[in-house]
């Protein structure tokens, strides 16, 4: 999956908060200064190349919409990270945490037990 600057992301939390937009509803919901209609038609346009967006004809203008949703973005940028910055070690990750203190060790013990019983659930 292709990396989203911050604007780009900015734009698609919008997407998945509200829906299909027009390039000027997009600008209306975003913060001031606001940035020209071209600006934000090229950044559209440049997530439909990315795959993150599609588009429905309006006459002369396009509606675009989200592809891709929120939990499959969110699960592609963390296999990124672990994959680019811990050597795809998912434990690597979860050791940070909890060295960082941003996760305790009783907090894993029950997401451990969480799982454990997920796993028992779909084996009945």
């Amino acid at each position: 999956m292709k990396h989203l600057t911050n604007r780009e992301e900015e734009i698609m939390e919008l997407f998945w908060e509200k829906g299909s937009l027009f390039v000027k509803e997009i600008i209306d919901k975003l913060a001031e200064p606001k940035p020209h209609y071209n600006t934000i038609s090229t950044i559209v346009r440049g997530l439909e190349d990315k795959s993150f967006v599609g588009h429905e004809q309006f006459g002369n203008t396009y509606r675009y919409f989200a592809i891709i949703s929120r939990e499959e973005f969110s699960r592609n940028t963390i296999k990124n990270m672990v994959s680019k910055y811990f050597n795809k070690s998912y434990a690597s990750v979860v050791s940070m945490f909890v060295e960082e203190q941003k996760i305790s060790t009783e907090e894993i013990q029950e997401l451990i037990r969480q799982v454990e019983s997920r796993k028992n659930t779909e084996n009945e």
